[in-house]
Formats: structure tokens, C-alpha cells, sequence
């Protein structure tokens, strides 16, 4: 039993990592339509902005910076090829975003190389004991940053001008036009919150119990994408519970290995995309999603 509640807290703490990035995907086609697959190198480079500027800025500063970084990268990204775009076929812009993804993952590993770069957390690698399931305190403290930033989220996406204005747009963007709403600039603020997201994501996703940034990071955010999708892919409710799920998931799997040793060695690792394949092959839109959704 024991070992079940560790699982399943240190499930949830993961959890709310996916649940960051995936709220990530589901903004950015809410606001823009466009299935984004940049996300796993805007992560990935926050991730090393943050390493690479820790000693000569100190971890507080480097951060802020890391977090301003990735959310510039996002915004070149949609400012000079997502906005230029507008009004080509979702297919088109998916691939378009692939290869944009390509292009900084592939100088993102030229640059991090074999190395593992270290973000100097101040938590460290300890742990914490609550009853007597042990959790790192990266962990922990990833739930509650994660828990503050998602509620900060859908108290802005409800009351806020923003919200509201991608609401509209996310409903029928030619009326919302109509009365206004500039969508360029709903477009813009998406990718900025989107790239904030993964970047506070990547600050967590690189502390323990992961040893530091590698090439390796890249692999483990796009773990979040099923996440999305299993949610609905445009639905920021379904982002949550689909980053919860997955968390449990892969949690679960990894924990019970030797009992799942029949389905082969490193399922936990494709567990995420078994769970998306089980769940779309009953509700194709996703569990939140509408069913008007169209798919990549």
C-alpha cells in the first residue's frame, strides 16, 4: 500500500508538470488553431537557458530569464510564421511547426552536446516525508507552483478581456472579428502564456529526481502532447485531467515494471501513447473535447 501512495503522489507531482505543458498546446489552438509542435524545443530551450545562465546571474535571475526566453522564442514564432500563415489548411501549419521544432532542436542538442547541464535548484535533491510516502521536494514544490499558475489560468481565461476575447474567438472566430476582437492579438498572448508555461515547466521537469538538461528532456515533454489530446485538444479542463492521468500513468508503470515485464521492458516510457491510443479509440475528440474538432 506503501508503495502504491508513493506512486501515485509522485503521479500526480508529474502530473502537474504534463498538465503545464499540455495547457500549453490547448492555448495555443484555442487562439490560433494550430497544433503546435514546437512546444518540446521551447521546453527544452528554457530548460538551457536557465542552466547556461545560472552562474553568471544566480538561479532567481536566471529563471526570470529562461521564462522571457522561451516566451520571446514563441512569440517570433507565431509574430513571423504562424501570423503569416493565417488562413492556410491546420495541416499545413502543423508541419510548418515541425519543422520549426526540428530547426531549434536540432542546435539546441549541437550546443547542450554529450554534457548534462546542471540547474543549481536551491531545494537540492532532498526529499520530504508526508506520512511515510517520500516525495523530492522538486516534486512537491513543482504541484504547488503548478496548482497556483493553472487556477491564476482559468480565473484569467474566465474574467479577464483575454479570456474572453479567446473564448470568442475559439467559438466563431469571424463573428468575434466583427466586434473587434483583434485575433492577431489574442493569437500573440497565447504563445507568450504558452511559451511562460513550458518554461516553468522545464524549471521542474529538470530537477529531481532527473539529473539535469540533456537531449534527453526533449523525448520526456513530449510526453505531454498525449496529455492534450487525450484532454480534447480544445480543452483547457481536459488539459488538466489528461496531464493528471498521464502523470499516473507513467508513474504507475514504472513503479510495476516487474509485474509488467509480459508487455516488455520500458513500457512505462510508451505508456502515455497506449493510454491516448485506448482512450481516442472510444472518444475520438478526446474526453472533453467537442466532436466537431478536427484532427491531425
Amino acid at each position: 500500500m506503501t508503495q502504491f501512495l508513493s506512486l501515485l503522489l509522485n503521479g500526480l507531482s508529474l502530473g502537474a508538470i504534463y498538465a503545464l505543458i499540455a495547457l500549453g498546446f490547448v492555448i495555443i489552438f484555442k487562439a490560433s488553431e494550430v497544433v503546435s509542435f514546437t512546444h518540446g524545443s521551447l521546453l527544452l530551450l528554457g530548460a538551457y537557458s536557465i542552466a547556461r545562465l545560472s552562474e553568471p546571474l544566480g538561479f532567481l535571475l536566471a529563471v526570470l530569464a529562461g521564462l522571457a526566453i522561451t516566451a520571446v522564442a514563441a512569440l517570433v514564432v507565431e509574430r513571423f510564421i504562424i501570423n503569416r500563415l493565417r488562413g492556410a489548411p491546420v495541416i499545413s501549419l502543423a508541419i510548418v511547426t515541425i519543422g520549426v521544432d526540428i530547426i531549434l532542436l536540432t542546435e539546441l542538442i549541437r550546443r547542450i552536446g554529450p554534457d548534462i547541464l546542471n540547474v543549481p535548484h536551491p531545494w537540492g535533491g532532498e526529499s520530504v516525508r508526508i506520512g511515510g510516502i517520500g516525495i523530492t521536494q522538486n516534486r512537491l514544490i513543482a504541484m504547488i507552483v503548478a496548482g497556483v499558475l493553472i487556477a491564476a489560468f482559468f480565473a484569467a481565461f474566465k474574467y479577464s478581456s483575454w479570456g474572453v476575447a479567446m473564448r470568442a474567438s475559439a467559438e466563431d472566430g469571424e463573428t468575434a472579428a466583427l466586434m473587434g476582437i483583434r485575433q492577431g492579438r489574442v493569437s500573440a498572448l497565447a504563445w507568450v502564456v504558452a511559451g511562460v508555461l513550458a518554461g516553468v515547466a522545464a524549471l521542474f521537469l529538470v530537477g529531481s529526481p532527473t539529473p539535469g538538461v540533456s537531449s534527453a528532456v526533449y523525448a520526456t515533454a513530449l510526453r505531454a502532447f498525449p496529455a492534450a489530446i487525450l484532454g480534447g485538444l480544445d480543452s483547457t479542463g481536459g488539459a488538466l485531467v489528461g496531464g493528471l492521468l498521464i502523470g499516473l500513468a507513467e508513474s504507475l508503470a514504472a513503479g510495476y515494471q516487474e509485474q509488467l515485464l509480459f508487455l516488455g521492458r520500458g513500457f512505462g516510457e510508451v505508456v502515455p501513447y497506449v493510454v491516448m491510443i485506448a482512450v481516442l479509440l472510444v472518444r475520438p475528440s478526446g474526453l472533453f473535447g467537442t466532436k466537431e474538432l478536427t484532427r491531425v
